[in-house]
């Protein structure tokens, strides 16, 4: 009588260490709160492009120093990643003329930071960046 009375209690405590495994397998994912990448951009597509370009001005115009433009780099990279992200999937937006010039100088920027990481911009590409970025910024006053 004893023995059976151990052997339901064995039973009993197995199958509640099962389902209490088995809740906890489940749960858990969706205990934690999800963890978004952080941003700089703020969702106003005007502030955001013109905070971009002044950005990318900046990041442009330096030249001298190897580890400030190293940081600098790695930061327009985040930067073009973020904002075309950000903007792309957003049809009212991508297809303005002003999202497309910036999405050309972009795409330049980081093609050139893709093939050749370690080299500084070149002059011409500079103009080129610069030029498409004014244009940007002009094309956004006229659409506000």
């Amino acid at each position: 009588m004893i023995s059976k009375f151990y052997g339901l209690l064995k039973l009993l405590v197995q199958r509640v260490l099962i389902i209490s495994l088995a809740g906890y397998l489940l749960l858990i994912p969706f205990s934690d709160t999800a963890l978004a990448a952080k941003t700089s951009m703020t969702g106003d597509y005007s502030k955001d492009t013109v905070s971009v370009i002044r950005d990318l001005k900046d990041v442009i115009a330096i030249t001298e120093n190897e580890e400030e433009k190293t940081i600098s780099d790695k930061e327009a990279v985040f930067l073009i990643t973020d904002y075309i992200s950000r903007y792309r999937n957003r049809p009212q937006i991508n297809g303005s003329l002003s999202f497309t010039t910036m999405q050309t100088a972009l795409n330049a920027l980081a093609g050139h930071y893709k093939t050749f990481p370690n080299r500084p911009v070149p002059e011409k590409l500079k103009d080129r960046l610069n030029d498409e970025l004014s244009k940007a910024e002009v094309l956004l006053e006229k659409n506000r």
